[in-house]
């Protein structure tokens, strides 16, 4: 039998140290919407948040073609459907502060109020998705 919860512990362990070097390296909170509008958007130096953005993509590119998990995560909704969720992401994101990485992990991390209750809209609002589209 295969101990699943390794999984979570080794990828929080992974998303918690990746976020403490990225603030400890560059003074800044890494909240992935704020990372992306900044480097779109930009305010002073941009390169390091495209790199942030550019080394996720790479990464997860290189998990799955090193995987053969990856056909589990292959997309079962046509393609428009994804484009108005990422819209509606990122649309939420921008309207609660932050995006659950920013609050969920830094946030959180920090001891910031704000972040506890966006976190918990966040948990809330997707258990009721999945209870009413699943």
């Amino acid at each position: 039998m295969e101990a699943s919860w390794i999984y979570g512990l080794v990828g929080g362990a992974l998303l918690g140290g990746g976020s403490l070097l990225a603030a400890a390296s560059s003074g800044k909170i890494p909240g992935l919407s704020g990372v992306f509008e900044k480097a779109v958007f930009p305010v002073g130096d941009a390169s390091w948040r495209w790199l942030f953005l550019g080394g996720l993509v790479a990464g997860a590119a290189l998990l799955f073609a090193l995987s053969g998990h990856a056909a589990v995560y292959a997309p079962v909704a046509p393609l428009w459907i994804h484009a108005l969720a990422g819209l509606l992401v990122g649309f939420g994101t921008r309207l609660g502060g932050g995006c659950t990485s920013g609050h969920g992990v830094c946030g959180l991390g920090l001891g910031a109020f704000d972040s506890l209750v966006a976190t918990l809209v966040f948990m809330a609002a997707g258990i009721l998705t999945v209870l009413l589209l699943g």
